[in-house]
């Protein structure tokens, strides 16, 4: 029979640790009866670290590509039970109590989150910047990016079943696996709790493979690739906001001294524009690679937005800007003219023949959703 839980955990030369770790997890499961098995995703350890493991009685997969996401998906997807916990190999983890993990998996949830910062936090457990910078950021900014209420997002202290990590289609080669795990439950609308996990300083001697600022940025950059919305559209639209709202106030002003802004406002509504088209085209493209989940929003967009429409409007607003360009040579040209006329039609100009070739480029990238 197929093991309930699989306690899986990747390893780089952990020899001084990795004894002890499979030791609590082979404990854990022979005191609360729970058929299961121990999984170490190995990634080239060069200090014996695989034989200690099997030794211990531990399944050793051998993950040839280097990473900590590619050790974790190669140990996970060796594994068999139905439910998953993942767990580090350098002792930090509170391994012998896992049973709040597996009672929220057996109560049906498809991922269970630890919290460090609920749980005791042994002295010297976390490092300062990661324990009161660089986590709390990153947890507030995927929290605010994907709609959760997580209050430790990189614990890699976590339970999930199998059907969810099936369903997630994980991707990610390095630490940012464990953003991954969130965003993609997160984006499925797959159900989350988390549980109050006690942390340990680590039991080996030598540097810690995590990289404070690389391994930061990675993560940072991860959660703004996966949420076009925050990283291409919010900042759209507070910049057309702000171009909208400026020329306005220029052209329905006599005060000439701010007509040296119009200039400004209508680049940064260009710029605005640029913004919310790459929000389109990413959005389309994500969806269709499977790289976020398709909803059923996305369909809509392809029946309002149509290439004929587009090419309609781009042409409007070309032929609007050239009666703007008409009236204001006829009338002679001054710099209060040429300012408050000129500026705003050649902002027209560029934003219709710029709709008409993104309108072209969305149908190319809807021509899958065509075919199919």
């Amino acid at each position: 029979m197929n093991p309930e839980l699989s306690i899986v955990m990747p390893c780089l030369n952990e020899a001084e640790t990795i004894a002890i770790c499979v030791e609590k997890a082979q404990a854990f499961m022979k005191k609360n009866n729970i058929r299961g098995e121990v999984i170490i995703g190995d990634n080239g350890s060069t200090d014996g670290s695989q034989e200690i493991a099997e030794k211990q009685g531990a399944i050793v997969v051998n993950v040839k590509r280097k990473g900590y996401g590619n050790a974790s998906r190669g140990a996970i997807e060796a594994s068999k039970g139905k439910y998953i916990i993942t767990a580090d190999t350098d002792d930090s983890h509170d391994i012998l109590n896992l049973n709040p993990f597996v009672e929220k998996l057996r109560d049906g949830f498809d991922l269970v989150m630890g919290n460090r910062f609920k749980g005791e936090n042994k002295k010297d457990a976390m490092p300062f910047l990661h324990r009161y910078l660089g986590n709390p950021i990153l947890t507030f900014l995927g929290n605010l990016f994907f709609k959760t209420d997580l209050g430790d997002f990189h614990c890699g202290l976590r339970g999930f079943t199998r059907e969810a990590y099936n369903k997630m289609d994980m991707s990610t080669t390095g630490m940012e696996f464990a953003s991954e795990i969130i965003v993609k439950a997160s984006l499925l609308n797959l159900s989350i709790a988390e549980v109050a996990t006690t942390v340990f300083p680590s039991g080996r001697n030598r540097k810690a493979h995590l990289r404070t600022f690389p391994d930061g940025w990675r993560h940072l950059r991860f959660l703004l690739l996966y949420s076009p919305k925050w990283l291409f559209l919010i900042p759209g639209i507070l910049c057309m906001l702000i171009g909208v709202v400026g020329t306005l106030y220029i052209l329905f002003n006599d005060d000439n001294g701010s007509l040296n802004l119009m200039p400004l406002f209508a680049g940064l509504f260009l710029i605005s524009f640029q913004f919310v088209v790459f929000y389109a085209l990413t959005k389309i493209y994500a969806t269709n690679h499977g790289l976020i989940p398709r909803k059923k929003s996305f369909n809509k967009l392809f029946y309002y937005f149509t290439l004929e429409r587009g090419l309609l409007v781009g042409a409007l607003f070309t032929f609007v800007s050239i009666i703007l360009y008409y009236l204001s040579f006829k009338e002679g040209i001054n710099i209060q003219q040429t300012l408050k006329t000129i500026v705003p039609a050649t902002v027209v100009m560029v934003l219709g023949i710029q709709l008409i070739l993104f309108s072209f480029f969305f149908s190319i990238l809807g021509l899958k959703d065509d075919n199919n």
